[in-house]
């Protein structure tokens, strides 16, 4: 009887222990998928709509694994230039019009960038969706006629996140992001992000159109096109440095 229960115990501790290796790697092939395994570079437009107005940025922003990202301004006119840079655990922005450089603390990666609602973390990839969550499958659900894994991602207490939890859908069948809620630490909803648009770049299916949608703002609404993209191209280290953050272009 005892030899039975053990063996039970451990099919079903086996069984989870799959599950959760299986939840966190479809999470990183999704990932890889959209951002590049190595590196990559992108060209794109953000619109940020509210109620009574909305207002675009164009953009440049380049890649490489998870502690390198430099971004680059533009358009519109009053903005180009500005850029933003990590490296490691530091970030930094740019801005020519008052010849200054910034560090950015950590306590700014919740803030809104741009006065878009994505934050400074989402543009620079402070956090990682795949090292600083505990994954779990949850179910299936059928998003735009396409079946998805439900995963939830739940922050790991010594993980530096702005997110409490988070939920994904991804395609089972070509590991696109479609949609995500986000959780505060209280456990409410912040705010939906949605991939759409699907097609063809750089010889890979990936969501075109990425939308982000607070919860508790009525009208609120940023919508990001991907125009150009490439992934895993060569580029240095010393790419992502404090000099190039202010001759980029």
């Amino acid at each position: 009887m005892k030899k039975k229960l053990f063996t039970t115990v451990l099919i079903v501790f086996s069984c989870l222990f799959m599950s959760a290796q299986d939840a966190r790697e479809i999470i990183k092939r999704a990932n890889d998928k959209i951002n590049g395994e190595e590196s990559s570079f992108s060209i794109m437009k953000m619109t940020i709509i509210r109620p009574e107005w909305e207002r675009t940025l164009e953009f440049k922003n380049w890649t490489k694994g998870t502690d390198y990202a430099l971004t680059l301004i533009t358009a519109p006119a009053r903005d180009k230039g500005q850029s933003f840079l990590k490296r490691g655990s530091e970030m930094w922005s740019w801005n020519p019009t008052i010849n200054r450089l910034i560090k950015l603390p950590p306590s700014m990666m919740s803030q809104g960038w741009m006065g878009s609602d994505y934050t400074n973390d989402d543009i620079l990839k402070e956090s990682s969706v795949v090292e600083d969550y505990i994954h779990e499958i949850t179910g299936e659900d059928e998003i735009e006629g396409r079946k998805c894994y439900r995963i939830k991602m739940t922050a790991k207490e010594e993980a530096a996140v702005i997110w409490g939890h988070q939920v994904r859908w991804i395609d089972k069948d070509d590991y696109l992001f479609l949609k995500a809620e986000l959780y505060d630490e209280d456990g409410y909803l912040v705010r939906t992000e949605l991939g759409k648009n699907i097609k063809t770049m750089d010889g890979r299916l990936i969501p075109s159109i990425l939308e982000v949608i607070p919860e508790d703002e009525e009208g609120y609404k940023t919508v990001v096109e991907i125009e150009e993209i490439e992934f895993n191209i060569p580029v240095e280290d010393g790419f992502f440095s404090q000099q190039n953050l202010k001759r980029v272009r």
